[in-house]
């Protein structure tokens, strides 16, 4: 797992100037999920959410169908992207555990992110969501997906 340099989250401009994959995985990937709902690449998908329990860091939204998810890395099997989420915090914070919760708010709309803590699309230094359209316009999405489905692997 990736670990951000300190002060990178509070700073806009060091944010923004993050690799996509980083951008997305660590304070974006919300508005990465919400895009692809919006622009349902695939159909039958969803937003997921790991939700830390009280005390601990590691909020994480990713989107699927129940079988194959999709986030940051790309398409895998859902089971295997909560393992590696749940492990690696687990490996960074002694007696990490969540939950993990159906989002039932729009993941583009700024008040219902911020009441979860979370920054909306136009509170980034830049446009987060054409940032997130670019990133998904890179994926062949029926190619992944089955590669993921047959495989069992992760297919960014």
């Amino acid at each position: 797992m990736y670990v951000l340099k300190p002060g990178i989250k509070r700073d806009p401009e060091r944010r923004w100037a993050l690799p996509d994959r980083i951008f997305f995985g660590f304070g974006a990937c919300h508005i990465l999920a919400g895009v692809f709902l919006r622009r349902s690449p695939l159909a039958g998908f969803y937003g997921e959410r790991v939700v830390p329990d009280e005390g601990f860091s590691g909020n994480h939204i990713f989107v699927t169908d129940g079988t194959v998810a999709f986030d940051f890395h790309g398409y895998v099997l859902r089971e295997r992207l909560v393992a590696h989420h749940c492990n690696c915090w687990r490996r960074q914070q002694a007696g990490w555990h969540g939950r993990m919760e159906r989002v039932d708010f729009d993941l583009l709309d700024t008040a219902d992110l911020n009441r979860r803590k979370m920054l909306g699309p136009d509170q980034y230094f830049g446009d987060a969501v054409a940032r997130a359209e670019r990133f998904l316009a890179r994926v062949d999405h029926a190619k992944r997906y089955e590669k993921a489905a047959g495989s069992g692997g992760c297919d960014a």
